[in-house]
């Protein structure tokens, strides 16, 4: 397959900064903005997604002294699973359904119980959980829901926006994601009456620091500089290839976490970055959208290949479940090393991590580990274009019929 070594694209369709968005006056505080388009009363700022979450969970657990295991699907980022464990409580794992990213509601309610304190659903890479469900379930126990939005910031669940419609939601400001400040992330909450909480704990355990935050803005401008094709095979492309050339597969995922990871506060600059670039996420949206839409009848040509879709989401990536283990394998080992933007989701079920330990519930979720076996993604960034996508539609379909 041939190269343009001159340009890459990423992985996930990123909103790229400008270089006015480093400076000049915001139009109001990137939470403001939130808020107002979210339709929620207020919205927190944390220094990344996972921090929300930990500060969402350490708060529930102060009112629910009784109740220390938080249910989440079997298949997620490893880094739920290190949250909920820094927030001193235990991740119970649910298989999800045959075929899909979105737990199995028959395990869901085995897993639920008096010692719940709250239920996860997640909306995987743009694409839209049944947080009814989740709701119902967790509601009939007397647990809450925590809306995992950190890759759907945009995504309408019916009338409302994707992390309002649980009793929390969190979104990931991390680099690549559909609004970045390099990493950050927001905190919502269906009852106003939480947020004075979420606040005191996030006095408690975010302080300032001075370091990590001057590490964040320096990683910013870099993102402002390199994020863009040109950029990217630098920033990016090396070092994934190098990963890969090593079989370290979970250094070309990004996955090599560990349970400390940083909570500070946001500096004003970075708050402001963010609000200044806010003001085009929602026709950034919908250029991606548009094009998502104009690419899946495309993919759905594909044999044996399930395209996941919905209404309401966003389209960071295209996620394709493959016929089997073997042919997902072949095509990645074809496209992963590409300039294409072609990747995995996450490398393992969660069972599977080595740094995470066994949890309860790990030992039987086949569907999670099918899934991910079978799963890739390709990029829905503006930067791959019509010509490049179609080499990457032919070199699925070359693999998959042969």
């Amino acid at each position: 397959m041939p190269l343009r070594p001159e340009r890459e694209a990423p992985p996930t369709a990123g909103l790229p900064l400008r270089w006015s968005d480093l400076r000049g006056t915001a139009p109001a505080p990137l939470t403001a903005l939130a808020a107002n388009w979210l339709g929620v009363g207020q919205v927190q700022l944390e220094c990344s997604g996972t921090a929300a979450l930990t500060i969402a969970l350490c708060t529930l657990s102060e009112h629910a002294r009784s109740r220390r295991e938080v249910v989440i699907p079997a298949f997620t980022c490893p880094l739920v699973p290190l949250a909920i464990r820094r927030a001193g409580l235990v991740p119970r794992l649910v298989d999800l359904k045959a075929g899909h990213f979105d737990m199995d509601a028959e395990r869901l309610a085995a897993a639920c119980n008096e010692h719940t304190l709250a239920v996860v659903p997640t909306h995987l890479g743009g694409r839209l959980a049944d947080v009814a469900t989740a709701n119902a379930i967790a509601h009939g126990v007397g647990a809450r829901t925590i809306e995992d939005a950190a890759q759907s910031l945009g995504a309408r669940v019916g009338e409302s926006f994707a992390g309002t419609v649980g009793d929390v939601g969190f979104y990931s400001l991390a680099a690549g994601k559909g609004l970045s400040i390099f990493e950050g992330g927001l905190l919502v909450a269906r009852d106003d009456s939480w947020h004075e909480r979420f606040q005191r704990t996030s006095r408690r355990m975010s302080r300032w620091h001075p370091g990590w935050e001057i590490r964040r803005m320096l990683e910013l401008a870099g993102y402002a500089t390199f994020y863009r094709p040109h950029g990217l095979g630098f920033a990016y492309g090396r070092p994934l290839r190098g990963a890969l050339r090593r079989g370290d597969l979970l250094a070309a995922a990004g996955e090599h976490f560990n349970a400390d990871f940083p909570m500070h506060r946001v500096s004003r600059w970075r708050d402001a970055v963010g609000a200044r670039a806010f003001t085009r996420l929602p026709d950034f949206i919908a250029t991606t959208t548009a094009q998502a839409k104009k690419r899946l009848p495309m993919l759905d040509t594909l044999p044996g290949v399930t395209v996941f879709r919905d209404d309401g989401g966003t389209w960071p990536y295209l996620m394709l479940m493959l016929p089997d283990e073997a042919t997902r394998d072949a095509v990645l080992a074809r496209l992963w090393p590409s300039r294409y933007g072609v990747a995995r989701m996450f490398v393992h079920a969660l069972p599977d991590y080595d740094y995470l330990g066994t949890m309860p519930g790990g030992d039987d979720v086949p569907n999670a580990r099918d899934f991910a076996a079978r799963t890739l993604t390709i990029t829905n960034s503006p930067w791959l274009d019509d010509e490049a996508f179609g080499e990457v539609l032919g070199a699925i379909e070359a693999i998959v019929t042969r």
